[in-house]
């Protein structure tokens, strides 16, 4: 996705074509953020359009040092974990983990990841439960610490943690049903 400051200018300058051709160069890229969030198409699109006026009612801010594309990337999520909390109705019921620690089992499941499609992978993810679905995309896809998740979505770092190890485990135990038996993750 590559935004010429032109078009941004434009957009600046509330020319409704400029904006309609940003959002059609950006909807793809942006939609691709909103299906890790949320379960349905109808879902994505809302979020995606609440994200875009967001984008553009903020445009005055955007860096032009920054990539376009990475700034947007941040509203969106940004949307994305604003609209979770603006829903969020009521807390799971979690056990607190205050010390977690990678190991090496989990290079196993690595090794079944690279064998799967993105799709394969994404239908797995959406499996897990809302919130570690949320928390999973933050931490694993895009990049968050324990510390930036548990600020985002109101819980503590050890809540955080847990929510990886639930959906790791949650999701090896899945991946062990698709794998063939001689590729079996241990």
């Amino acid at each position: 996705m590559v935004i010429e400051i032109d078009l941004i200018t434009a957009c600046l300058r509330r020319e409704r074509k400029a904006e309609y051709e940003l959002y059609h160069i950006s909807y793809a890229y942006l939609m691709s953020i909103c299906f890790r969030y949320v379960n349905s198409r109808e879902e994505a699109k809302e979020m995606l359009n609440i994200g875009f006026l967001r984008i553009l009612n903020n445009l005055e801010k955007y860096k032009p040092e920054i990539p376009f594309k990475t700034w947007a990337r941040k509203v969106m999520i940004n949307v994305l974990i604003d609209e979770y909390r603006k829903e969020k109705k009521h807390h799971e019921v979690i056990e607190y983990i205050e010390e977690y620690h990678d190991t090496q089992e989990y290079s196993e499941l690595n090794e079944a990841l690279v064998r799967m499609n993105v799709d394969q992978i994404h239908a797995l993810i959406t499996k897990l439960p809302p919130v570690s679905q949320k928390v999973f995309n933050l931490y694993a896809v895009d990049g968050y610490s324990h510390k930036e998740i548990a600020e985002m979505l109101d819980m503590a770092e050890g809540t955080s943690k847990w929510h990886i190890n639930f959906s790791r485990n949650k999701l090896k135990e899945m991946m062990q049903k698709i794998i063939s038996p001689l590729h079996k993750v241990v």
